[in-house]
């Protein structure tokens, strides 16, 4: 790969809230261009990181949730999820946000990768957690506006709905992505 001009990393500066939420802040954040002087205003979304759980059920079924979404004003079929609390480890979040959502508890738990959602307004990351022999042994514990759908269905078959635009979440997307390796090396196993 060749590169014609590499960018500058611009110098970071205060910030101030623009607005408080309850799952995030939007906050004014200085920058200045090191070379052209150039100071501007930014906003940046400051947003606790979330988890995203690939859980495979030892019959090689992948777990599903479909629930309403409000920003698409959509259904939308996603694998679990959800915020991670302060301080708390990603794989824990991710076995926690499965059992909460979906009452799946499973085995050998581990990191797959992490993506930053949007790095042009958001400082988040999105961790993404394999869970394998996930089977329904708890019961659901959802937060107040929660309302899941929840099934499984063939790891083929759910890449055949990412491949076809049934799939639309881009987290999901990049778990399946992070995934598919693995599934190559358990198919090839069978």
């Amino acid at each position: 790969m060749s590169s014609i001009h590499s960018p500058s990393r611009w110098d970071k500066g205060g910030s101030r809230s623009l607005a408080a939420t309850r799952i995030f802040d939007v906050r004014s954040v200085e920058f200045r261009h090191p070379t052209r002087g150039t100071e501007r205003e930014f906003v940046v979304i400051a947003s606790p990181d979330w988890v995203n759980v690939v859980a495979l059920t030892p019959d090689h079924q992948l777990v599903f949730v479909n629930q309403f979404r409000y920003g698409t004003d959509a259904f939308s079929w996603e694998v679990p999820g959800g915020v991670i609390d302060l301080g708390e480890d990603p794989i824990a979040a991710g076995v926690r946000e499965l059992r909460e959502e979906t009452g799946f508890v499973g085995k050998n738990a581990r990191l797959l990768g992490s993506v930053n959602p949007n790095p042009a307004i958001m400082n988040n990351r999105c961790h993404l957690v394999l869970v394998e022999d996930a089977v329904r042994t708890a019961e659901q514990d959802w937060d107040p506006d929660e309302e899941i759908e929840v099934t499984t269905m063939p790891v083929d078959e759910a890449y055949a709905w990412a491949r076809s635009g049934r799939i639309t979440h881009a987290l999901v997307l990049n778990a399946l992505f992070l995934f598919e390796s693995r599934w190559a090396e358990i198919k090839a196993d069978h």
